[in-house]
């Protein structure tokens, strides 16, 4: 009986503790006092070739900015989100089979070696299958699918952080159709890039 009655009230002092902490914290914060005679001086830039105050486009003090020394910041990774140029992303797979096919094995090469020269690149591995058969069937089929070549990818080197795996069954057909030609193009995983 000791045991509960103890614990019960560590943890009330303990969330006491913190609660006179958070206060405290607050309390010092609000005593800050703001200087509002500081003085404010506006600091806007000067376009490129406005004449300023203190001389020409180029004089000191004019506020130009000299354009041989800016030097442009990407924003984004050129390149991130798209694939590997002249490589396939599409992986055909043979009827309710989840084997990658010898085939493929090349196009999985330059997948892996492209993404193994950035590790912060992501591709999403997505698992199809034909119509024929279940729902539930065809959901597990396309997710083995994907992680046979999320296998294949892992074992060329490239990170399981960098590869997710993900079935759409049949719900995404590439050709509409019912016949071996619509079908044989439906059995696939495609490589999305993110």
């Amino acid at each position: 009986m000791k045991t509960p009655v103890r614990h019960f009230w560590q943890r009330h002092a303990i969330r006491a503790g913190v609660a006179l902490l958070a206060a405290s914290v607050l309390a010092g914060c609000s005593s800050v006092k703001l200087d509002e005679s500081a003085p404010v001086s506006d600091r806007s830039a000067t376009p490129v070739g406005a004449a300023g105050a203190g001389g020409g486009a180029g004089g000191a003090g004019s506020g130009a900015v000299d354009s041989r020394t800016v030097v442009p910041v990407q924003t984004q990774q050129p390149g991130v989100g798209q694939p590997p140029a002249n490589v396939a992303r599409i992986i055909y797979f043979d009827f309710d089979s989840y084997t990658v096919k010898p085939e493929f094995v090349a196009t999985l090469e330059a997948h892996a070696r492209f993404l193994n020269a950035d590790r912060q690149r992501r591709v999403v591995l997505e698992g199809h299958t034909d119509e024929r058969g279940g729902r539930e069937y065809n959901l597990a089929l396309g997710q083995k699918r994907a992680d046979a070549v999320r296998r294949a990818l892992a074992l060329m080197g490239v990170q399981d952080t960098q590869m997710e795996a993900v079935s759409f069954g049949k719900e995404k057909p590439a050709v509409q159709g019912s016949g071996e030609e619509a079908w044989s193009q439906n059995r696939r995983v495609e490589l999305a890039y993110r």
